[in-house]
């Protein structure tokens, strides 16, 4: 059967299938440190949404597993390789297809990075507001699958809000549309919702439209605070919002974070910021005010900062936010200097952020392991970072991320905020969902994919089907 598969594939999309060993192998990862067992049958580099409904239509003939895959960015192991499965990398579909000024709206296809989005609508006066920190390197398609968020959804929204309608091709190469291009639409059930953040396993996004913002005139304020210790900051973080204060930034980062990158960053980055001199057990927390209000809004923030115990700068300068927020956005790099880094991502509410970080700790001493933490304090989202050697993560990092996730769990909050399941965290979905609801969702994912060919195993083993 798979020579058979190959074949008609060739046959129906010619040079557009590869079965290059590199690039089969180059589908095994992502950015989680996770590596799959095997290459997959082929890679399908498909350029238009005729090319998707073929491989799916093929897919659905023969039973063959489809992962659909774009910028390979991804931290939860959505979109990897697996045996007898043809890899659909949708790269290739990367038109910016409409920008409509006086509707805000852009339609594009799966394959648009983030950031090159921005810098076409830029000239506009407008842009795309979810901000992950790979936005640089990921593509709109993937954000959707995801349902990502990044440095400004405290403020502007994660992906989903952002998204009006989609075009997904099914498991069976149907073409459906789902939502508006309007603002406002309630026909029916939310299709569009439920396909942000379903990690490609109820079909392959084609086309998206988009919501758009209107750039907002007037400054940006950076306020930075070092603390005496990371319960402070995330005190400090949760008195802002309890103050009704939302600003467009609030990062944290704790003590054993703050050293890898200072380390990694060396004194010369770090000099005139305050991360110039730091004492042992230090964190950082980083908020930005845009808009008209910049100025007081900083203000208060300032105050609530001081009032936790940090020391303050505030600065209206544009470049010396620039490089705050660069430093922030060193962290993944700095871990990744000295090792294998698995990069979690649990959500807590923002009241319980001190009390997540003080468990951090705990757990990190209980299976002796350090924990460098970095937080979207602005929306309760944590990333727990485990550095490690060798191929496999270690069973005792797993064995720590369990007891993470549970004390997320049980502060009110989630296993994963913004990476997604994927593979990786699969094993703990039903004790967040409950039967009732791990069993409803199976059922949805077996209504849209009867066969189980979308991306077998991610979010649920490839044998619920």
């Amino acid at each position: 059967m798979p020579t058979d598969v190959l074949a008609r594939l060739q046959d129906a999309l010619g040079a557009s299938v590869t079965t290059d060993a590199a690039v089969l192998d180059a589908t095994r990862e992502d950015k989680s440190g996770w590596r799959s067992a095997s290459a997959p049958l082929a890679v399908v580099h498909a350029a238009s949404v005729d090319d998707v409904q073929a491989v799916m239509r093929l897919a659905h003939a023969t039973g063959t597993p489809v992962v659909p895959r774009g910028a390979g960015t991804g931290l939860a192991g959505g979109a990897l390789a697996s045996t007898g499965a043809i890899v659909l990398d949708v790269t290739r579909m990367d038109r910016i297809l409409e920008v409509s000024e006086a509707d805000e709206l852009a339609v594009v296809e799966p394959g648009v990075l983030n950031g090159d989005l921005n810098a076409a609508l830029a000239p506009l006066g407008l842009w795309f507001a979810p901000d992950p920190a790979s936005r640089a390197i990921s593509s709109i398609g993937g954000n959707i699958a995801t349902n990502a968020g990044g440095l400004l959804c405290a403020k502007y929204g994660v992906t989903r809000e952002a998204v009006l309608g989609l075009a997904v091709v099914l498991a069976d190469g149907r073409l459906l549309r789902t939502g508006h291009r309007t603002v406002k639409g309630v026909t029916g059930y939310d299709l569009t919702s439920l396909m942000v953040g379903s990690e490609g396993t109820l079909g392959v996004i084609v086309e998206a439209t988009l919501r758009l913002r209107p750039l907002t005139p007037g400054d940006v304020v950076t306020v930075a605070a070092v603390f005496p210790d990371v319960e402070a900051a995330a005190a400090a973080s949760a008195a802002v919002t309890a103050a009704r204060i939302r600003p467009a930034v609030l990062e944290l980062i704790d003590a054993a974070g703050l050293a890898r990158v200072a380390a990694h960053l060396g004194p010369v980055a770090l000099a005139g910021t305050p991360l110039e001199s730091l004492a042992p057990g230090e964190a950082f927390l980083l908020a930005q005010s845009d808009g008209g209000t910049a100025d007081a809004e900083a203000a208060r923030i300032g105050e609530a900062f001081a009032s936790a115990g940090g020391r303050v700068t505030v600065s209206t300068d544009a470049a010396t936010g620039e490089r705050l927020l660069a430093i922030r956005r060193s962290m993944h790099p700095a871990l990744a200097a000295s090792g294998q880094v698995l990069i979690e991502d649990v959500a807590v509410p923002r009241s319980r952020l001190p009390e997540m970080f003080r468990a951090i700790e705990v757990i990190g001493r209980r299976h002796g392991v350090e924990i460098p933490t970095l937080a979207h304090a602005g929306d309760g989202n944590l990333h727990p970072n485990f550095v490690f050697t060798g191929d496999e993560v270690p069973a005792h990092v797993w064995a720590a991320a369990d007891d993470m996730f549970r004390t997320a769990v049980a502060l009110g909050g989630t296993l994963t905020g913004e990476h997604g399941v994927g593979i990786l965290k699969r094993r703990w979905l039903a004790d967040e969902l409950g039967e009732d609801s791990f069993e409803l969702q199976r059922g949805i994912k077996a209504l849209f994919d009867p066969t189980g060919i979308l991306n077998p195993g991610v979010m649920f083993e490839a044998s619920a089907h």
